[in-house]
């Protein structure tokens, strides 16, 4: 494909599931560290403290932080050239984790995966938007939010396939080597056949030149919008619990029953992450469209029920008095959980100018993976280890992951408010974009 030629319908549903499965292989990345958290934290002899800081803010600070510039830069140069560098940088720093003899190696590792990752969802959501019509950007942007059950699931099928006979033979450090491998040869994948789509494409049908505002003008746009603030707000929030249950998640169950095949485990766990998790972002994206259709309203409703309905859910799902019970009320969590990721996509989309959609998704990312990520598993970890002083090991994450549950009623809140200035907001962006098309057409 010559660049700047928009691709067929095929090709475009092509490119669509290849993003997909790259977004899939940065979920992996991540949640490969929680999976394996019991034999990483035995073997490098870490604090949950410390597991929680692995997981979360020597993480999130650098994959935060660095999308911005990198947004900046896939709004003016070639996106597929940034998205494929990128997934070959942090494949390459997830290998370097495998080869890490303590907490400060293992930290600088993680700290190069998040700076890779940074340039993974800003140029894909920049492509994805520039192929797809903003009344089917929600479905699409569906379809790529997937990558993140679908990657969780991968990490635990990857898991499954490499680990030995017993949970003694369980070698973390080659799991990390050989997801870093193919996701360098993915980004050679990515780069030979993924186009450059026109920036605007679906919003007027010829582009001259779009023009490219300073990013102190970008930021001011985006942050004037009060719908988008909420959006970023309400995702960050139910990511915070989110993150924080997939950190802890596979350490509670091994705590919960010692004697529960850890291989089974690992299989189970990555079934019901395939199929609610992901079930229930593609449910949530198509449900958004048709009634959105009807009511703009619903992009704020549709994740603000899901998320009312995980508070108890998740809730109970860590007093569950067996591994079994937990599993029940955690595929339920898992399909709320999935619903919120379409409607919030197509929001921070379509509610930013055209030459402003890599941006976008970069501060969006910031404030969902600061507050999600950075602080859901670092806060988490700390209260095992505060509430660990006065209880045993099973009793202390049941009662930290219960206060963290708690930051479900202000996510709720922002989406309550996304509903109530979506229909003002989307009105504004859609004679916004119009008008730009006009002066970078005429």
């Amino acid at each position: 494909m010559t660049e700047n030629i928009q691709p067929n319908k095929g090709y475009r549903n092509f490119v669509l599931i290849l993003l997909t499965i790259v977004y899939g292989f940065n979920f992996i990345d991540r949640q490969i560290v929680g999976i394996l958290a019991p034999f990483i934290q035995e073997d490098l002899n870490l604090t949950n403290t410390e597991l929680g800081l692995l997981i979360g803010l020597a993480f999130a600070i650098f994959y935060t932080t660095v999308a911005i510039p990198i947004a900046w830069l896939a709004d003016r140069y070639n996106r597929v050239n940034i998205l494929s560098i990128a997934l070959a940088t942090w494949s390459g720093f997830t290998a370097l984790t495998g080869l890490a003899t303590n907490f400060t190696q293992i930290g600088l590792a993680r700290m190069g995966v998040g700076i890779g990752e940074a340039g993974g969802s800003p140029p894909s959501h920049s492509i994805i938007s520039d192929m797809y019509s903003k009344e089917e950007r929600a479905s699409a942007l569906g379809v790529y939010s997937m990558g993140i059950p679908l990657g969780i699931m991968a990490a635990y099928f990857v898991t499954a396939s490499l680990i030995g006979a017993t949970d003694e033979e369980v070698n973390w450090r080659q799991i990390f080597i050989f997801l870093g491998i193919t996701g360098i040869l993915l980004a050679v994948v990515v780069k030979l056949t993924i186009p450059e789509p026109v920036r605007g494409a679906m919003e007027f049908d010829e582009t001259k030149q779009i023009i490219k505002p300073p990013f102190i003008e970008s930021l001011k746009t985006l942050l004037k919008i009060p719908a988008w603030w909420a959006m970023c707000f309400g995702i960050a929030f139910g990511s915070f619990v989110s993150y924080s249950k997939s950190a802890f998640h596979t350490k509670f169950l091994v705590t919960l029953d010692p004697s529960f095949d850890f291989k089974t485990l690992v299989i189970i766990l990555g079934v019901i992450n395939g199929i609610t998790y992901a079930g229930g972002a593609f449910f949530g994206a198509r449900l958004a469209d048709n009634w959105g259709k009807k009511d703009i309203r619903a992009y704020g409703w549709l994740p603000a029920i899901s998320i009312a309905l995980c508070l108890p859910i998740g809730i109970t799902a860590w007093w569950a008095p067996s591994v079994e019970i937990n599993l029940i009320f955690t595929s339920l969590f898992l399909v709320f959980m999935g619903i919120y990721l379409g409607p919030c996509f197509a929001i921070a989309q379509t509610l930013a100018p055209i030459h402003m959609r890599a941006m976008s998704t970069a501060l969006f990312f910031f404030i969902l993976n600061m507050i999600g990520l950075g602080l859901g598993p670092t806060l988490s970890g700390w209260l095992i280890d505060f509430f660990k002083t006065n209880s045993g090991e099973l009793d202390s994450m049941r009662y930290a992951m219960t206060v963290v549950s708690c930051v479900f009623i202000p996510s709720i809140i922002s989406f309550l408010i996304v509903a109530r200035k979506l229909p003002k907001d989307w009105k504004i962006a859609e004679k916004n974009n119009l008008k730009l098309a006009k002066v970078n057409s005429s």
